[in-house]
């Protein structure tokens, strides 16, 4: 089976089961368009980029054979097995002999640096030779071998070559050697490797390896990182011991990848005391640290997390990586739940919070996406914000297109009952539930168009569930032409019957555009509404407004309907919003900047139209002024 990043058909504590990436074969729509330029473009380009910044050249000098200086930052191999594991998704559906032969180059790289003790760590062994695991906090080894180690998984699942697993089991054995009871005693400072080493047992059915996950997870919280940066031990989730720690704190990818690997080992273990916490730091990042397009992370220092409501708009980091670290947390939260709640946040994040990281052309990437812009980036005097190719730090580029390649993996899954569909896009999807063979195609023009098709195509006796989204209003649903008998549970339809080849299920969900208001101590958005249509966040961006018309001076009319119209060549094709507003003539305050209140206070207003697109869509029209949360007038 050529299964995907999760492998949970034997996991003893998930209700549900993934599919294997070739059960689920994406149609062309709006997705589709997104993995076929991951697979003509980004990959590609991502393999130039590694030549280009050192990445390679770094692991010939592990195996010396390279020239020159090493290139930093410490983690550089991380972003060569992002990158394998993306090309290992994409050989799974869409054999391609020019990127195989890409990934049989870096393979062979990645084998001659590997030490004859099994370790593997190019900056390490160049750099620092002496001085291994002399810093967890900062050092990025366990980091890196986790991601090693999901890269090996991939290949290995997806083309059976086993290189890199074999490279991954010596690394791990190795690793093993050195950590654990009676051994040394330390946890990484950047979680990653919990992950990985779950997936790794689950590959292998090597129980240590699951067992040494356990460990570093115990660690945590017991003294044995140095905390010398942003602040202390929080920074590094190591504040307290994990079963302790009931919020979301510090940086913020280290955090949801830590909690990606709480919910791995407690679908294997079903220690109830990690699910807990999961599901009150779940609820302490929806209900207080939770921007409106997904993305997480309010503070440049540190990358981290802030204070509950602490949301701003201009300067909010919300990284990249953090977005795909919430889709892969709340992955395994829907896996062991099998609650929707889950799974929108995944729709709400991949649309917004996620998309927005990558241009339309896959070749350029934001590291940070902030939701008002200037034109400029803040942080930067007067650099203009626009995606740039590559980043020195270029841990989001490779992890954009590793979750792109495996796109399909988050449709839908399966349990003892039948198929459960998550996320709405054109597929076919052929799989099994039990002895029970299923083959459903689905055809919809999602996110633009509410309406989903769904036709049977083998008999059998099996439930079809159909997430009802949290936005959407109560679904009108038919089968074959008529009115249909649902129940509902864990916010989905359910459609038990006896199915016959040719049957047909349509559920229909308005997609009306919509003002939404924020938590009023969440203080930059205060009196100020955004834009939702289905699961897009809206934006407006300064290009699309009236000649003349400035953003910061723009307010909007909530008593005026919206309206929609798609406009096919806008942006690759979209659906804009229009509504209306008013422009404040701030000329009168000439050089002032604060004056008392009265009546010669009131602005000069005159009315606009304004026109918003799809958050994910901003930027691609060179340095722009944008902002989603707007004044009302």
């Amino acid at each position: 089976m050529q299964l995907g990043p999760v492998d949970s058909t034997t996991s003893a504590f998930a209700r549900q089961r993934t599919l294997a990436l070739s059960d689920v074969t994406l149609r062309p729509g709006f997705w589709s368009k997104w993995q076929e330029t991951n697979h003509k473009v980004s990959l590609r380009h991502g393999f130039e980029q590694l030549e280009r910044f050192g990445n390679f050249n770094n692991l010939m000098l592990a195996a010396g054979k390279g020239e020159g200086e090493y290139a930093r930052p410490v983690f550089m191999d991380s972003d060569v097995y992002k990158w394998l594991e993306a090309i290992g998704y994409e050989l799974a559906c869409n054999p391609d002999p020019e990127l195989e032969k890409m990934a049989d180059y870096a393979i062979g790289l990645v084998e001659a640096a590997q030490g004859e003790d099994g370790y593997l760590n190019s900056y390490w062994d160049v750099v620092e030779p002496d001085r291994r695991w002399a810093d967890l906090d900062h050092g990025h080894e366990l980091y890196c071998a986790g991601h090693l180690f999901q890269a090996a998984v991939a290949y290995v699942r997806a083309t059976g070559d086993r290189r890199l697993l074999d490279v991954s089991i010596r690394f791990a054995d190795y690793i093993d050697s050195v950590f654990g009871p009676g051994k040394r005693a330390g946890t990484p400072g950047h979680p990653e490797i919990e992950m990985a080493l779950v997936e790794l047992y689950r590959e292998t059915g090597e129980r240590r390896y699951l067992d040494l996950a356990v460990y570093f997870v115990d660690m945590r919280g017991q003294g044995v990182l140095h905390h010398n940066r942003f602040g202390g031990s929080a920074y590094y989730q190591d504040h307290a011991p994990v079963r302790e720690q009931t919020t979301v704190e510090g940086h913020a990818v280290r955090q949801l990848y830590l909690t990606t690997g709480l919910a791995d080992i407690y679908m294997e273990t079903g220690e109830e005391a990690l699910l807990d916490v999961l599901m009150q730091q779940w609820h302490n990042m929806v209900s207080r640290k939770l921007f409106i397009t997904g993305g997480v992370g309010s503070q440049h220092s540190g990358e981290a997390f802030g204070e509950a409501y602490e949301l701003p708009n201009e300067r909010c980091y919300c990284e990249t990586c953090a977005q795909i670290a919430s889709i892969m947390w709340n992955w395994r939260m829907l896996l062991i739940t099998g609650e929707r709640r889950f799974a929108d946040l995944i729709e709400r994040t991949l649309y917004n919070g996620f998309l927005s990281g990558v241009s339309l052309d896959g070749r350029c990437y934001f590291y940070v996406n902030p939701l008002m812009s200037r034109g400029t980036e803040p942080l930067l005097g007067r650099k203009h914000i626009v995606r740039p190719a590559w980043h020195g730090c270029a841990c989001c580029p490779p992890n954009v297109m590793r979750l792109l390649a495996s796109l399909q993996h988050y449709l839908a899954t399966t349990d003892e009952r039948g198929l459960l569909i998550h996320q709405y896009a054109p597929a076919e999807i052929r799989t099994t539930a039990g002895d029970v063979a299923i083959a459903v195609r689905m055809e919809t023009n999602f996110p633009w168009d509410g309406a989903v098709k769904f036709t049977v195509e083998e008999a059998g006796n099996w439930a079809l569930r159909l997430r009802v989204p949290d936005w959407a209003a109560s679904p009108a649903v038919t089968v074959t032409g008529g009115a249909a008998s649902f129940t509902e549970a864990d916010g989905y339809i359910v459609l038990e019957r006896s199915w016959q080849a040719g049957d047909v299920v349509e559920m229909t969900v308005a997609m009306e555009p919509m003002l939404v208001e924020g938590h009023p101590r969440v203080d930059p958005t205060r009196n100020s509404v955004a834009i939702v249509r289905g699961p897009l966040v809206y934006c407006l961006e300064g290009v699309d407004q009236d000649a003349g018309v400035n953003l910061f001076d723009v307010e909007i009319d909530v008593n005026v309907p919206l309206s929609t119209s798609w406009n096919d060549d806008l942006l690759g094709g979209l659906v804009t919003v229009a509504g209306t507003g008013v422009v404040a003539d701030p000329s009168g305050w000439q050089e002032t900047l604060y004056r008392p209140i009265s009546a010669s206070s009131a602005a000069v207003k005159e009315a606009t139209k304004l026109v918003a697109v799809p958050y994910y869509a901003w930027a691609n029209r060179g340095a722009n002024t944008m902002r989603v949360w707007i004044p009302r007038a």
